[in-house]
């Protein structure tokens, strides 16, 4: 029996997508995986990291398939749902798919949190599949430690639009639709040191769903998409970079930051997600001389739902930003460009 009342972000010792394995951890336990095999029809699978499983139905249809769960990073119930949904729903949007049902993942503490809590949590998620235009058609529950809450997520796509993160070409401009600062919030939060206005900035975001992902796959001058979360802008350009073996080249000053993140980040809130993405991929990374330790944590900060990082053709560019822009998220920006060259990431 619940006799008080707890604060969810203080049940789980991470929160959102800062809960992910790091990468070279994921690495070392991917290494000797049997690969999916000889199946024809698997577009996607694991070959490279995409957000997505991609499954050729037909000439007409391909099938999308994705699982995103984690912790909670605020305390407010319904939204953690609506956190979760949406972060789970954006790997269709990022593999250029449409979504058609979803199947919750639910573990809870019973005994420490309410019931009327976690079904705030679960309407919240509802909530947010409602807005995307699908039902949540079932799912799974277990009792477990911490919090957790995530969607198992079914899409479709045409097999020309699908989109994945390898498909960057030399000379193609980089997007990026969402500011970036979520990690940096969700420290602040945990301390009591994030605003009433910076909270409403960072939920904004976080439940703005990337459906743009699935208008932009319709363009055949969109060559790669891919979502940016618990790697950080450095991670998943990174793997962009790798999948299409080229140099992706991004402009700090005009990486998008949500309004508090360099000021919350000069004074320490930082997740410790951020030194991990690091210690991961660091030496694939050319920053420039004299940058300070707050700003390369700002480029590995975790990005729970996160905007897409998407590669598209130069002359396009200007006309693809517009229309992102348009159809409402406005901290999109032109952030640099991909190149020949080894694959990594180098920051100017």
């Amino acid at each position: 029996m619940v006799t008080q009342d707890v604060r969810l972000s203080h049940l789980s010792h991470g929160g959102g997508c800062g809960c992910k394995l790091a990468p070279a951890v994921l690495q070392q336990l991917l290494s000797e995986q049997p690969t999916a095999g000889p199946f024809q029809n698997l577009l996607v699978g694991t070959e490279t990291a995409d957000d997505a499983a991609v499954w050729q139905l037909n000439d007409e249809t391909c099938i999308i398939a994705t699982t995103d769960f984690f912790m909670p990073m605020v305390d407010d119930p319904f939204d953690f749902g609506r956190i979760a949904a949406t972060n789970a729903i954006s790997d269709v949007y990022a593999m250029g798919g449409r979504p058609i049902m979803a199947l919750a993942i639910l573990g809870m503490p019973l005994g420490k949190i309410a019931p009327a809590t976690i079904r705030e949590i679960l309407k919240g998620g509802a909530a947010i599949c409602a807005e995307a235009g699908i039902p949540v058609a079932g799912g799974h529950s277990i009792d477990c430690p911490e919090p957790v809450y995530g969607l198992a997520v079914i899409g479709t796509a045409k097999p020309g639009e699908v989109r994945r993160n390898s498909g960057a070409r030399a000379g193609d401009a980089l997007i990026l639709t969402k500011a970036l600062g979520v990690g940096v919030y969700s420290a602040a939060f945990k301390k009591d040191a994030l605003s009433a206005a910076a909270y409403a900035e960072m939920m904004g975001s976080v439940t703005l769903l990337n459906r743009i992902g699935a208008e932009l796959a319709q363009d055949p001058d969109v060559h790669a998409i891919t979502d940016v979360t618990g790697f950080g802008i450095l991670g998943h350009g990174l793997e962009m970079a790798r999948g299409s073996e080229l140099a992706l080249i991004l402009d700090r000053a005009r990486l998008p930051l949500f309004r508090e993140a360099a000021s919350l980040a000069r004074s320490g809130y930082v997740t410790g997600a951020s030194t991990r993405n690091w210690d991961s991929y660091g030496d694939s990374v050319r920053l420039p001389e004299g940058i300070e330790l707050w700003q390369r944590q700002l480029l590995t900060d975790p990005q729970t739902s996160g905007g897409l990082l998407v590669a598209c053709a130069p002359d396009r560019a200007e006309h693809i930003l517009g229309r992102i822009v348009a159809a409402g998220y406005p901290s999109a920006r032109i952030v640099g460009h991909a190149e020949e060259g080894p694959a990594q990431v180098r920051v100017i």
